[in-house]
């Protein structure tokens, strides 16, 4: 098995090859699309009070940042099956946890949004409670700060590996 550093996104088979066609819908038909509504607008005279113009360029923003967004997932993703499983929280897991204070367990995907594809919650592992559950197993209870600078705590209920 290949060495990855410890944030590597592992992605199926299956969701690199997604998102490898997103890509490339991206740029071989919508980024065209988008700088021909740019041309267009562009052609209509005055920019400054050109409402097309400055949507098709807003939106040529967010298609460019995809773009650059999919280029990096894809170049350093690993395609295949994560490493073997030690019980621990990390990338690729799906964990299971009570949050202090809650009746009920929150289930979610510790991973880059795109690995997930589907209807599980996704967390990043650069996240807050990310960071604060890499690396703990079943029973451990971890606390982290809030966005808004409260404390947090959590206890990990179930770690399973994620087989998207």
């Amino acid at each position: 098995m290949t060495q990855s550093s410890p944030t590597a996104t592992f992605l199926t088979q299956e969701a690199f090859d997604r998102l490898q066609a997103e890509l490339a819908d991206l740029e071989t038909n919508k980024r065209p699309e988008v700088v021909a509504r740019i041309e267009a607008a562009r052609e209509e005279g005055d920019l400054r009070e050109n409402g097309g113009y400055h949507a098709a360029k807003e939106e040529q923003g967010k298609l460019e940042a995809r773009i650059r967004e999919l280029t990096v997932l894809l170049r350093d993703a690993v395609v295949g099956e994560a490493p073997d499983f030690d019980g621990k929280a990390g990338p690729g897991t799906v964990l299971t946890v009570r949050f202090d204070g809650d009746d009920e367990d929150t289930t979610f995907l510790l991973a880059s949004r795109e690995a997930a594809g589907g209807d599980l919650d996704v967390f990043s592992p650069q996240s807050p409670i990310g960071e604060a559950v890499t690396g703990h197993g079943a029973g451990d209870t971890v606390e982290y700060k809030a966005p808004n600078g409260s404390g947090i705590k959590v206890t990990i209920v179930a770690v399973e590996p994620f087989h998207g």
